[in-house]
């Protein structure tokens, strides 16, 4: 009796024993706050980027430049009905740049495009085109552009103000200009300058406004163009 007894005391105490939670267990390391890197004063992005182009003006010097047509482009795009933006182009159109290189804000620019020699690849949009529902070629033979200023903006940046000349209607535009290279080019045997430029108009300002706004009033523009001057002119100026 005595031996069942010790054997039940015993056996409760060790059930105890292994209930007992420990405590000398070491407790479980808060999550640390993330650090957050210092901030960089110049991003990766930045840190890339090539720095603004420069041009020489006195490279080219003072005179009347022409568009070289092997060099020279003019497109335009626009959106329709929101399924595309087609490009399309004039083949035939011509510039002068009378260059002042001491003072190039004071240079200006004509240009002269051949309405009929418009180019979509697609041979009966380009007649319609040219038909009086849109340029009235037959009527209008010619769009001409006149500029009236030029501003500087720092490196080869700069922005052309001028005026337009569409259908007989007369509107201010601007272009944002990239003057590209201004240099004595011994290839070519003449002093040359390249020029990109961009603009928007609205289509409806010249008279040009069918199936606004299925198809977009808004048409953008882009020129690239060299004008140069043969070395042979400027000896005899």
């Amino acid at each position: 009796m005595r031996t069942r007894i010790f054997l039940t005391l015993a056996m409760a105490a060790l059930g105890v024993a292994c209930s007992k939670p420990k405590t000398d267990a070491a407790p479980a390391p808060e999550p640390s706050a993330a650090v957050e890197p210092a901030p960089s004063e110049t991003s990766p992005v930045e840190a890339t980027l090539p720095p603004a182009p420069e041009f020489d003006a006195s490279a080219a010097p003072a005179g009347v430049y022409k568009s070289d047509p092997g060099h020279s482009y003019l497109s335009f795009s626009y959106n329709h009905m929101g399924y595309s933006n087609p490009i399309a182009r004039w083949g035939a159109w011509s510039a002068e740049l009378n260059w002042d290189p001491a003072a190039p804000e004071l240079s200006t620019v004509t240009a002269t495009v051949d309405v009929a020699s418009v180019d979509t690849g697609v041979e009966k949009l380009d007649e319609h085109l040219k038909a009086a529902d849109f340029f009235d070629a037959a009527a209008n033979p010619t769009i001409t552009f006149k500029s009236t200023g030029l501003a500087l903006n720092g490196g080869a940046a700069a922005t052309m103000t001028g005026d337009l000349t569409i259908k007989g209607v007369t509107k201010p535009v601007t272009l944002d200009v990239t003057i590209n290279k201004a240099a004595d080019d011994s290839f070519a045997k003449a002093y040359k300058l390249g020029f990109s430029a961009t603009g928007v108009l609205n289509r409806s300002d010249f008279g040009v406004d069918l199936y606004v706004p299925m198809v977009s009033d808004q048409v953008s523009f882009k020129i690239e163009t060299e004008f140069e001057m043969p070395k042979a002119e400027t000896a005899a100026q």
